[in-house]
């Protein structure tokens, strides 16, 4: 039931997020609904009451699922690095709104 709540907090906190007009903050709300998912997926998919998966130790009927745990290892490291791109795209184009270009130090040659 925690966990379920603890789910449903991460995905409203990180719409509201996602609904702001910085994009730092939709950075921050697609990464707070990537841990939502991703929570969801080792609740889902790894029951409390397996063992650990390893040789010689428990029965392969008793050992843990390891493909949601992939899942959820590939997520966290592509959620990292849209994340990371995201808030460099972010500072980048923090003055988008201006109507001059920004000093880049550079000089125009025809």
């Amino acid at each position: 039931m925690i966990i379920s709540i603890t789910v449903g907090v991460l995905v409203a906190g990180g719409i509201y997020l996602m609904l702001q007009r910085s994009m730092v903050r939709t950075a921050f709300g697609v990464s707070l609904l990537s841990h939502a998912a991703n929570l969801a997926i080792l609740t889902s998919g790894v029951p409390a009451w397996r063992e650990d998966p390893i040789l010689n130790v428990t029965t392969p009927d008793q050992a843990a699922d390891p493909l949601p745990q992939a899942f959820v290892l590939t997520a966290i490291v592509i959620t990292m690095a849209s994340t990371i791109l995201m808030l460099a795209l972010s500072v980048i184009g923090h003055n988008d709104d201006l109507l001059r270009a920004p000093e880049s130090g550079e000089s125009h040659r025809p």
